[in-house]
């Protein structure tokens, strides 16, 4: 599970990148252009924190499931002694 969140982290973060590149281009100035340019750096501002949220929960969720798993095996030795 951390791994698909590390996943989707990434790929927030690389739309939150491109996004405040099309805000610092001359693309977000064009007449006809899908919004203005700070409608694109807020974009790309919540993309990037919704990445972090995301990170953080890949993070703990690798955690958990790291201690989940030495506390199983520290359970199979003390039944083994």
């Amino acid at each position: 599970m951390g791994r698909n969140l590390y996943i989707l982290a990434a790929s927030l973060l690389l739309f939150a990148l491109v996004s405040c590149g099309v805000a610092y281009t001359n693309i977000a100035q064009q007449p006809g252009s899908p919004g203005d340019a700070s409608l694109w750096r807020t974009m790309g501002l919540a993309l990037f924190v919704l990445s972090l949220v995301v990170a953080l929960a890949g993070i703990l969720s690798s955690l958990f499931e790291q201690a989940e798993r030495r506390a199983e095996e520290a359970r199979r030795a003390k039944r083994k002694q």
